[in-house]
């Protein structure tokens, strides 16, 4: 007698234990009865949308508020269209699961020449594609499938990092033993490790240094251990910065916490911590050049020790085989060490700025959202004159910031700013991003307002790639962009005149006026046309152009 528990029912069990309660993606012939399993139940919502690509990116964003997300493609081209956003997952460590129809297995041995395939009979260059990658893939079978799942589960739960699924139409409506649903959560427990060698190691180490600085990463935020850095920190008065690739993931109230360093272009005052330093410790980082002003840390592996999920070594060697990253962090937590450092005299330079009808600048833009954001805001900033403007802001005690500076794919910040709204609709996102970036990404308007969403969404207008344009190309056609009329964007993707509103601001008092407004109408999506001068950028973007416009030499 059929118990009518299905492997597509089980996959969807494990995805919803792991906390995605929303699914995105595209339909296709490969993965039509599988969504049928999605839009059955009450504990999972199918959210399509316009393009593959728009859905990896909008999981990516949905993962970085819940710690997991899972999207669903086609075979071929579906995947393919995919692939740009799971790169980007795996290259800043976002836990994301893609889940790929494809034909059936009997098809696939037999080498059949079916659609969205090359006509070669080979099936698995999708695949390898994917594990060239570095992404972990498992391409299910009826004999090990259940095992399969439960492996990808485990490997996305440990190292957090993007897997991909490939799962055969004929597998979809295989039936397994309901059972299993009750050893689900037993796939997912934190294995305790003893690493006293390496700690001794690391504390030792630590307990010589005179004039310490910790600078975290995004590795911080992906295994929650910022409250662990927090408590080593307090219990030696260690200052403590982060990074823009991991910016906004932590609790920058902190009273040790004193900036956001971008190598020797920073502000002056966090610069100044590390330029002091006798040793940085580097926790879950990667100085990579858009976080570190093109490589201008001012240190080097001779005074640096590096804890990282991965690895870690101490002034370039590494530490003993029982090194475990999280409990390295539990036992740091714990640890009062031999220093005898100083409190932290962290001045709040901030001040409020008042604004004129002067014509709008980039650094009066950047420094009034740092200004009206609050305790229950994300921004979002698209790479380029948004994140190097914003990410230098400190954030207040409750809000966060994202962007995505290593891999820097361009529309990227549009799906997954309203990824992370989805995740968490408690809080309201702030997009920032220029209207060359929106301009690849923007179909999922429609999905903003089919799902109710009510960001605030600024859009840079300064007549083109502007970060491309400070780096090679001032005056150059190829750096321009369409000018696109962006009031009528809401209307023309479906959007009922109480659903949103448009407001243009080209002077210091229009954009004060255009975020008071904004935050007062919570209930809508706000757009807000902000025009600035094409030339005009922020001075951190100008300085790492530059470095990037030399190394590309």
């Amino acid at each position: 007698m059929s118990n009518n528990y299905k492997l597509s029912d089980y996959l969807l069990d494990v995805v919803n234990y792991m906390g995605a309660n929303d699914i995105f993606g595209v339909p296709g012939d490969y993965n039509l009865q599988f969504l049928d399993h999605i839009t059955h139940r009450q504990d999972l919502k199918w959210t399509g949308n316009a393009n593959e690509l728009n859905a990896s990116y909008m999981a990516d964003g949905y993962a970085r508020e819940k710690g997991f997300a899972a999207f669903v493609t086609t075979f071929g081209v579906g995947e393919l269209s995919a692939i740009n956003g799971l790169a980007g997952s795996i290259a800043e460590h976002v836990p994301v699961l893609e889940i790929v129809g494809a034909p059936t297995n009997n098809v696939q041995n037999n080498g059949s020449l079916v659609h969205h395939t090359f006509g070669d009979h080979k099936f698995d260059r999708f695949e390898k594609a994917h594990r060239q990658l570095g992404i972990k893939s498992a391409r299910l079978d009826g004999e090990h499938a259940i095992d399969q799942i439960n492996d990808v589960a485990q490997y996305i739960y440990e190292t957090k990092k993007p897997a991909y699924i490939i799962l055969p139409t004929n597998l979809v409506e295989m039936e397994v033993n309901k059972s299993l649903k009750d050893s689900i959560p037993n796939l997912f427990f934190n294995k305790e490790m003893n690493s006293e060698n390496s700690f001794e190691q690391i504390k030792s180490s630590i307990n010589n240094i005179e004039n310490p600085v910790i600078v975290m990463g995004h590795e911080v935020d992906r295994f929650n251990v910022f409250n662990d850095i927090k408590s080593f920190s307090s219990n030696n008065n260690i200052p403590v910065l982060d990074l823009g690739l991991g910016k906004g993931n932590i609790d920058e109230s902190f009273s040790n916490f004193v900036g956001t360093y971008n190598g020797q272009i920073s502000d002056e005052s966090v610069n100044k911590y590390v330029a002091n330093a006798d040793t940085v410790v580097l926790i879950g980082a990667k100085l990579t050049d858009s976080v570190t002003g093109g490589f201008t840390q001012q240190f080097n592996e001779q005074n640096t020790i590096v804890l990282n999920y991965e690895n870690a070594n101490i002034y370039g060697k590494s530490v003993d085989k029982d090194y475990n990253f999280k409990t390295i962090m539990t036992y740091l937590s714990k640890t009062k060490l031999d220093l005898s450092l100083p409190s932290i005299k962290n001045a709040d330079n901030v001040s409020e700025i008042k604004p004129s009808n002067n014509k709008l600048t980039q650094s009066f833009y950047d420094k009034a959202i740092s200004q009206f954001t609050s305790a229950d805001n994300t921004i979002v900033a698209e790479q380029g004159t948004s994140f190097f403007g914003l990410a230098s802001q400190k954030l207040p005690k409750g809000a966060k910031f994202f962007g995505q500076p290593l891999w820097g794919s361009i529309g990227y910040a549009f799906p997954a700013a309203l990824g992370n709204q989805i995740a968490n609709k408690n809080r309201r996102i702030v997009l920032s991003t220029g209207e060359g970036s929106l301009q690849l990404t923007i179909q999922e308007l429609g999905l903003a307002f089919r799902e109710k969403l009510n960001p605030v969404m600024f859009v840079i207008d300064n007549s083109g790639y502007t970060v491309e344009r400070v780096i090679h190309g001032m005056n150059e056609p190829y750096n321009d962009v369409p000018n696109l009329n962006y009031k009528l964007m809401p209307k023309a993707f479906g959007a009922k005149e109480d659903e949103y509103d448009f407001i243009e601001a080209s002077t210091e008092n229009e954009l004060f006026d255009a975020i008071f407004k904004a935050k007062e109408e919570k209930d809508k999506l706000v757009l807000i046309q902000v025009n600035m001068e094409m030339k005009d950028v922020p001075e951190q973007l100008a300085k790492t152009a530059k470095a990037f416009a030399d190394q590309n030499k």
